[in-house]
């Protein structure tokens, strides 16, 4: 950019010290929207070309924006349904029927693959025999869920970090046909460079128009990521505490046990 200051610098001392031009000669100018219209028109084929290539990067970046945003919804709202119905279920199995309604949430995924190593394990009766198979499989769906989320992201960084780029390039090319120009111009001024100089201009401002939504996007996307890896990992603990406390739920009399017990006394004792 202080290449492009100089140049405006240059341009307009050698504008201050030329000779009046013939106004009647000079071209109308358009202000508003006709003059964008005009610009983009007299474009050329470098800078079409770097305005159709940030378009394309314009609209499949959205596509990622507003699939990313209804996935992370639907994954965030069906999490915290399956959390509470987790929470509140007393068997495993009564868990992993619920499971199933909920393919958008990663924490139910995690339990579905777990759950499918315990049954393979002990064939679903009974606490596990061994526990380290089970947090492999954890540790392994967790990672998995993590990557599906993170799908796509890599693109939108690079989309945000190489559309000012383009954009530039765009630019540089119309500056230096701009330049160039001037061996054709009666005088080196301003006025016989601006409108080239203008029209090279869009191509950044493009560039800018692409990337800012894509970084905020990115960022933000960032975060979620986090926030539901987080939860995965807590999950996956609370989980694997579930079946470790397995074996002493399983050792503990149940209420019909008892209440049969003391029928059995109060038969004992009337006898």
């Amino acid at each position: 950019m202080p290449i492009l200051t100089a140049a405006f610098l240059f341009l307009l001392q050698a504008d201050s010290g030329a000779a009046p031009a013939d106004t009647s000669a000079a071209p109308s100018l358009s202000h508003g929207p006709a003059a964008l219209w005009e610009m983009l028109n007299n474009i050329g084929p470098v800078a079409m070309a770097v305005l159709a290539l940030l378009l394309i990067a314009s609209l499949y970046s959205w596509a990622v924006i507003l699939g990313k945003m209804s996935l992370f919804g639907k994954a965030t709202k069906e999490s915290r349904r399956f959390i509470r119905a987790f929470r509140k279920a007393t068997r495993l199995q009564e868990i992993a029927a619920l499971a199933t309604g909920y393919k958008f949430s990663p924490l139910a995924q995690v339990f579905e693959d777990v759950y499918e190593t315990y049954i393979r394990q002990t064939g679903g009766l009974g606490p596990p025999r061994n526990l380290a198979p089970l947090e492999r499989s954890a540790q392994t769906s967790a990672s998995e869920a993590v990557t599906s989320l993170e799908r796509r992201m890599t693109w939108l960084a690079t989309i945000a970090a190489t559309s000012p780029f383009v954009g530039l390039f765009g630019t540089v090319i119309g500056i230096i046909d701009a330049f160039h120009g001037l061996g054709t111009a009666g005088a080196a001024t301003l006025r016989a460079v601006a409108p080239g100089i203008s029209e090279a201009l869009i191509t950044t401002a493009a560039g800018l128009f692409v990337a800012v939504p894509a970084v905020v996007a990115y960022n933000q996307f960032t975060g979620r990521i986090r926030a539901f890896a987080a939860a995965i990992d807590d999950f996956c603990r609370e989980l694997l505490n579930l079946l470790e406390e397995i074996p002493a739920r399983s050792s503990l009399p149940s209420r019909n046990t008892e209440a049969e017990l003391l029928r059995e006394a109060e038969r004992g004792l009337h006898q």
